[in-house]
């Protein structure tokens, strides 16, 4: 099978020690991680963790069933990037003294949409948010001119592109069965 960029998003309840035993399926089946977002959802006391990696369709979705085996998960479903609308940020500090000295350093920083968040005698702090390979791109450019003192980026934060997150349709069966067990 080929390989190619998979989200796993996964909803659960906030507990310790969940994340180490969703990156321990990762592990299991010997599959790196290339970015992890762990943050609230917009679903009140639940948790979303966006997790990327490089592998085959039939790695992630026995992933994604050995993940959602797990007791705080509520949910874990994988998505092709077509599925998603996906960002990061990153964050680049430069030399101040070799980027004011070559003009082009200013002209990359806007030509990729990156804002200048501070600035000092001796660094330049620049911020980009886009998609992994436009961050990427940036920091080939900026590299070229060796302004780089320090560089950092986020995991991914994915939304899918349908119109309700999976967990909802899950949360709503839930509530149903509930009433239904439940009925005075």
């Amino acid at each position: 099978m080929e390989n190619k960029s998979y989200t796993l998003i996964v909803h659960s309840e906030n507990f310790a020690g969940l994340l180490n035993q969703v990156t321990a399926v990762f592990t299991r089946f010997q599959i790196n991680i290339d970015s992890l977002n762990v943050s609230a959802s917009s679903i009140p006391g639940l948790h979303k963790y966006t997790i990327t990696a490089c592998t085959d369709e039939e790695s992630i979705e026995k992933i994604a069933r050995l993940i959602e085996k797990k007791v705080d998960v509520i949910s874990a479903h994988y998505f092709t990037d077509d599925q998603i609308f996906s960002y990061e940020v990153a964050l680049f500090k430069l030399s101040m003294s070799e980027a004011h000295i070559e003009p082009k350093v200013l002209r990359i920083i806007s030509q990729y949409g990156a804002n200048i968040v501070e600035v000092n005698n001796v660094f330049v702090v620049i911020v980009k948010t886009g998609t992994s390979e436009e961050i990427t791109a940036l920091h080939e450019e900026l590299q070229k001119y060796h302004v780089v003192l320090q560089f950092v980026r986020s995991g991914r934060v994915a939304v899918t592109t349908s119109y309700y997150e999976k967990v909802n349709e899950f949360l709503e069966k839930r509530e149903s069965d509930y009433r239904l067990t439940h009925k005075s």
